[in-house]
């Protein structure tokens, strides 16, 4: 398939799972599948032919792991050429920290829904990280629990609405969620976010939840 926009390789076993994500990509305007594997040897190949920026990488794979294709893929051969968004079933933290440090633009459970999907193929093109929300939200308890608190919140100067988008992300929401939850646009979302990483010097949404649970801005019972 040839067009304009975002070009997408999804790498999954499971030929339902590609169906529905194909689906769900070639519907929007500024998206478009141009191919599709079966394992991570077969996507290599694929991804040397097709040049995507994106590539959907499911972890348990034939041949080659989701993981270990991440790896290769965002290392020296391409150049930063391609992105990769690891897409699974399981929830096992070790996942989420082997695929980051192994250079993913993102981390989805396949049940996140399309709306997620979406965005995390978009925020991984603007050069951001988003993680499902479910696995957000566990591994920033985690690691509330090993951090003393500090009162610091207020020495950073974000307005208040910043402070309360940083709440909202800190809790797991999408752009999309934050925009229905306080009645502003989706690029209004996007510019707040930025702002609030430049303030508090995080690189991706996830910097920011971190800082926002470490500062005490949120906490555990709120």
């Amino acid at each position: 398939m040839t067009g304009h926009g975002t070009r997408i390789l999804i790498a999954d076993d499971q030929e339902r799972v590609r169906i529905g994500f194909r689906l769900i990509l070639d519907s929007q305007p500024d998206m478009h599948v141009v191919a599709e594997a079966a394992d991570g040897a077969e996507a290599l190949r694929a991804v040397r032919r097709y040049r995507p920026d994106i590539v959907l990488a499911d972890i348990r794979m034939p041949e080659l792991d989701g993981l270990e294709l991440t790896r290769r893929l965002t290392g020296p051969d391409f150049l930063g050429t391609v992105k990769v968004i690891v897409v699974t079933t399981f929830e096992v933290d070790e996942y989420v920290h082997i695929a980051l440090r192994n250079g993913a633009s993102g981390f989805l459970l396949k049940r996140s829904g399309p709306t997620l999907l979406v965005e995390a193929v978009r925020s991984a093109m603007s050069g951001d990280t988003l993680i499902s929300p479910q696995v957000t939200v566990r591994l920033l308890e985690q690691f509330q629990q090993q951090t003393a608190y500090v009162d610091k919140a207020l020495k950073i100067p974000l307005t208040e609405r910043e402070q309360e988008i940083a709440m909202l992300v800190a809790r797991g929401l999408s752009n999309s969620d934050i925009a229905i939850e306080l009645f502003i646009s989706i690029g209004t979302v996007k510019s707040h976010v930025a702002s609030i990483q430049r303030k508090v010097e995080a690189t991706s949404r996830v910097g920011i939840a971190a800082w926002a649970w470490q500062s005490g801005l949120i906490r555990r019972s709120d």
